[in-house]
């Protein structure tokens, strides 16, 4: 069965029920909009539920004495290492307060201060105490919470247990549906004149990663094959600290937000040393890319014997169960004491930086194709994600793409749909194979030799298959992820930001002060296309 069987019709289809996707949908909603909401699995089964440190904003009478929006600016460019477009960058942090108050109507719930002002916490790269936060260390559930409520009743229909597979385009090439399976392996159409992604990330592309299974870069690879651009995808974030629990981990590992680190944690090795110290003036609370790298090549000198993890040692926190109660439970499950025992923890991919080339109104170089939130690339990340930008990332863009795809309505700019659909065959190669290879040589330490070994593996183990199945739409969705992500990183010969090549390992401004551009071939290959243009010129 290659053909769809069934149909539904809406003016926006929105695959991700996270908080880009949600968002999106309720302001579309609001707009007057029919909206229909897919996802591949429950509705809170996404990313966004597990964010722990919260959302940076400089909100008004809220803030540290001198802080500014100009100052969170400054912070998010520095942390994106030269790559970040800086209009976007103003565009989406200036919206932040706004996007939060919207929030907060919605019925988010954030921690209040002594002061009865928001509380507020300091990340990895900040200057200031701005990062606002839910239940301690539960964020991103609270968000999730808020906007699920917010949706529910039938206020937004979801067609849960639904994997978007393929744009339904007209002949001009324009979007106008979405091909899906639904539960069942049962293909059908979702009818639209604008779709919107904003289905997170791609974690598993890697053995251990704070992403949960769901995170298999389906939206990249859908809006690849749809003929739009991916940039910086050579830039995935590795998180310092995930809670290690043995060697040889697979899949979600607890994440130990970098806010403890914020509230005064240091990184240890097994002699007591502070791994940080000397590395950069904020120590402990350096960009993470700078953490994640110096923890990597700290394990590589096996100090005290152990060469596969670090200590967050965070005995000096004295309420660490009521200020961290997630990752204090994931301690306790693990045999460990925060209070008294030092937290072991390695680093594991977080964070895609890059993705679906995108403005600040998600309005992607496809007529009908929008992107919102980690799936996209709207400038704002660089090199390197600054912490806590990704809800306020989603918040803002994922209302403002809801805006756009109104007005290009309203405008008559969007098609209506004349194309057919049929499943696509695309490579596909095995799952296990791809994780290992990515994780020993396309991690956080790359080089030319290692990163040709990820292509030849990924061209002996590849076979060309139908997607008509949710495991191979996620397969070919890694595949084509994979291959993205190491043409770009054998292409960038210097390191910056999250990419760190060992045997080019100086940032090189002269030659590489600019994005790379993916596209995919009509045979489904990956290759480096012209660059971002921006409005900075090329980045």
């Amino acid at each position: 069965m290659n053909t769809p069987v069934w149909e539904a019709r809406a003016d926006l289809v929105v695959v991700g029920t996270g908080v880009a996707g949600l968002t999106a949908a309720l302001r579309a909603r609001e707009l007057g909009l029919r909206v229909l909401v897919v996802t591949k699995a429950e509705q809170g089964d996404g990313n966004t539920r597990w964010a722990q440190g919260g959302v940076a904003v400089v909100l008004p009478g809220e803030h540290d004495e001198g802080d500014t929006v100009e100052a969170h600016v400054r912070d998010t460019l520095v942390a994106g290492a030269g790559l970040c477009d800086e209009d976007a960058v103003r565009a989406i942090i200036a919206d932040g307060p706004a996007a939060v108050a919207r929030l907060r109507e919605r019925g988010a719930v954030f921690d209040s201060g002594v002061d009865g002002r928001l509380a507020r916490t300091r990340e990895g790269g900040h200057s200031a105490f701005r990062v606002v936060h839910a239940g301690g260390d539960a964020t991103g559930a609270e968000v999730e919470r808020a906007l699920l409520a917010a949706a529910g009743d039938g206020r937004v229909p979801v067609l849960e247990n639904h994997i978007a597979v393929d744009a339904v385009r007209t002949p001009l090439g324009q979007v106008c549906g979405l091909l899906v399976l639904d539960g069942g392996g049962v293909p059908g159409v979702l009818t639209a004149p604008a779709v919107l992604l904003a289905s997170g990330g791609l974690g598993q592309l890697y053995q251990a990663t704070s992403n949960p299974e769901v995170a298999t870069g389906d939206g990249l690879a859908l809006a690849l094959r749809a003929g739009a651009a991916a940039a910086d995808v050579e830039f995935v974030q590795f998180h310092p600290t995930v809670l290690y629990t043995g060697r040889g981990a697979r899949g979600r590992c607890p994440l130990v937000t970098e806010a403890v680190r914020g509230e005064g944690a240091v990184l240890v090795d097994a002699t007591g040393a502070r791994v940080m110290r000397g590395v950069h003036p904020l120590e402990d609370l350096a960009p993470r890319d700078v953490v994640a790298a110096a923890i990597t090549r700290h394990m590589a000198s096996a100090p005290g014997g152990i060469d596969d993890h670090v200590f967050l040692d965070a005995t000096s926190i004295s309420d660490f169960a009521r200020r961290f109660p997630t990752v204090h439970a994931a301690c306790v499950a693990a045999g460990i004491d925060p209070a008294t025992d030092p937290i072991p923890v390695a680093p594991a991919a977080h964070f895609a930086c890059g993705g679906v080339v995108s403005d600040v109104d998600g309005r992607t170089g496809v007529t009908g194709l929008y992107a919102a939130g980690e799936v996209a690339r709207t400038g704002l990340h660089g090199a390197n994600r600054l912490a806590s930008n990704s809800l306020l990332e989603g918040l803002v863009v994922g209302t403002r793409a809801a805006e756009a795809v109104a007005s290009d309505l309203a405008l008559g700019l969007l098609a209506k749909c004349t194309g057919t659909a049929e499943l696509p065959v695309a490579p596909v190669a095995d799952r296990d194979a791809l994780q290992r290879v990515m994780s020993r040589y396309a991690a956080i330490g790359r080089d030319a030799e290692g990163l040709a070994v990820v292509g030849s593996v990924l061209d002996l183990s590849t076979v060309d298959r139908r997607l008509d199945t949710r495991e191979l739409v996620e397969d070919a969705a890694l595949t084509v992820a994979a291959r993205a992500l190491i043409a770009a990183a054998a292409a960038r010969t210097e390191s910056r930001g999250c990419h760190v090549r060992t045997d080019f390992p100086r940032r090189d401004d002269v030659n590489w002060l600019r994005s790379q551009v993916v596209r995919l071939t009509p045979s489904g290959q990956p290759v480096l296309a012209d660059p971002v243009t921006t409005a900075r010129g090329v980045a």
